[in-house]
């Protein structure tokens, strides 16, 4: 079993939930339960996808679990785009939290792709 906390993906996917989760609280209240609640789903499930393929004992299921989180850290990219195309809140904050979500994509892809090397 590995240890998620020395993974720096996992780092800035725990980054990414909090600032989501921030972020969203800027929201219109009648977003609260479809948009605010579908982002914070898939903002959620990046570390826990982490946290739960680091628990997994062999590194076909590690993968696995690793797949999931970066398509939710797509899925978070998306979502937070769209929010600020929408104007749910001020574009600033929310670029901010896009921006973390490119990093946590692509720091995941990486070591998606270093693993399968």
């Amino acid at each position: 079993m590995r240890d998620f906390t020395k993974l720096h993906a996992f780092r800035l996917a725990d980054e990414l939930a909090i600032q989501v989760h921030r972020v969203t609280r800027l929201f219109p209240g009648s977003e609260r339960f479809a948009f605010t609640l579908q982002l914070r789903t898939a903002a959620l499930s990046v570390p826990s996808n982490i946290v739960e393929g680091c628990s997994r004992h062999t590194e076909r299921d590690f993968l696995r679990f690793l797949d999931i989180a970066y398509g939710s850290s797509r899925e978070v990219q998306y979502q937070l785009s769209l929010a600020r195309r929408l104007e749910l809140a001020d574009p600033a904050p929310i670029l901010t939290v896009e921006r973390k979500s490119e990093e946590t994509s692509k720091v995941l892809a990486a070591l998606i792709n270093s693993l399968r090397k």
